[in-house]
């Protein structure tokens, strides 16, 4: 009796080589077969969807970029036959929800003036035209020069204009007889400001201090607007028909679903990549849950074929029991058998999808958008993952069937 648990050790030492010998048994090799290619190339198919999907996000994120880093998009409430005779102006709390969504960094409302103005250019330009006035937060403006600030008295207001509408009267004054200015010399152009309402009129003398890319509109100081709006307009609290949001990712797929789930409008052209982002997205996503099926397809068939091979060795993995084998011993014999070939399918569907990135790296476009070479790191943590989780389900369903004989 004493020297049993020696004997025991002993066979211990060869236990792997000898418990797991009966799986080499012939049959059923198909579906062992067929069950690891299933693996193969799922696990392929899902290391290449989230590869693709990194690329999708690096080429796109480069896309527009904004000056100081971020994107600033002017978002409007969608006029729709059904809502047309509606008020479509943003109330205050629709402005409080925007900014706090994690999405965005910062909001600002548009305020627009609550009385008539026009402008002309006196004798020396014989134009003249109605004008809408618009104020936003100074910091929104990518042009707005240490000039651009009004005090109560002051007769002079500061204009930024917009870069589109330069270029519109610039075209438009060729077919009037009209003088053409440039960016810079816009700004020695003085015109007449009069603005009127229930309140009174009052001339102002306009010059135009900067040129904005980014804002479409006709700015002047927040403080003149307001002041404006109560003493000519006898409005207090402006109503907010348009704001502007501050992002650092206008393709952002949540902040366009946000936009598109309220019925807000943005500038197309400039989230294009963002709903070629979405349509890729969609894409592969469901490459990748395609991929998760066939996964556990093949696990549960290679988990079947396990389950059948130890129930056709039932009367020898009893007498090893007998023999004084114990049940975790068995399971990680039996188990740890499958590791090598494991390992062995999921590093061949990571070197396939390291094949996949370097053919797509020499036919991405050169430079600044040009695809890496190697796969991303977390492609690699994820096929380590899915080894893991492989061994992982394989050891249970062994020892569960382990358990089952023993009962």
């Amino acid at each position: 009796m004493q020297k049993q648990p020696q004997q025991n050790s002993s066979r211990a030492k060869n236990q792997p080589s000898g418990i797991a010998s009966f799986l080499e048994q012939p049959g059923h090799r198909f579906s062992r077969l067929l069950s690891f290619t299933g693996l193969a190339i799922g696990a392929w198919l899902l290391l290449s969807a989230l590869q693709v999907s990194i690329n999708v996000s690096q080429l796109l994120q480069e896309k527009n970029p904004g000056k100081d880093g971020f994107d600033y998009l002017p978002v409007t409430k969608l006029i729709t036959n059904e809502n047309m005779g509606s008020d479509n102006r943003f109330t205050p709390s629709e402005i409080i929800a925007l900014k706090q969504k994690p999405f965005l960094e910062d909001v600002a409302p548009l305020q627009s003036n609550q009385f008539k103005t026009r402008a002309s250019a006196g004798d020396l330009i014989p134009f003249s035209t109605e004008l809408f006035l618009e104020s936003i937060r100074k910091d929104f403006i990518d042009s707005a020069p240490s000039s651009f600030h009004w005090e109560p008295g002051q007769v002079e207001v500061p204009v930024i204009l917009a870069a589109d509408f330069l270029e519109m009267y610039n075209v438009f004054a060729t077919t009037q007889d009209l003088p053409q200015f440039s960016e810079k010399s816009i700004g020695a152009v003085s015109f007449i400001l009069e603005c009127y309402g229930p309140g009174g009129m009052v001339p102002f003398k306009g010059r135009i201090v900067g040129v904005s890319d980014r804002i479409n509109s006709v700015l002047v100081p927040e403080n003149f607007l307001q002041w404006a709006n109560q003493k000519l307009g006898n409005v207090t609290q402006a109503p907010v028909s348009r704001v502007y949001i501050k992002t650092k990712d206008a393709n952002n797929t949540s902040l366009l679903q946000y936009l598109e789930s309220n019925n807000y409008r943005v500038n197309k052209d400039r989230t294009k990549f963002g709903r070629i982002k979405q349509v890729l997205q969609a894409v592969v996503t469901g490459m990748a849950s395609f991929a998760v099926l066939i996964l556990l397809l093949a696990i549960m068939l290679f988990a079947f074929y396990l389950q059948l091979m130890i129930a056709r060795s039932k009367e020898n993995l009893q007498r090893l029991k007998m023999l004084g084998y114990a049940p975790k011993a068995l399971a990680r014999a039996v188990s740890g058998k499958w590791i090598p070939v494991y390992a062995g399918v999921i590093i061949t569907a990571l070197c396939f999808t390291q094949l996949l990135q370097w053919y797509f790296s020499r036919f991405s476009i050169a430079g600044k958008d040009k695809l890496p070479v190697w796969v991303h790191p977390a492609v690699p943590v994820l096929a380590i993952l899915l080894l893991v989780i492989c061994v992982s389900v394989n050891r249970f369903m062994v020892s569960k069937s382990l358990r089952k004989i023993g009962n």
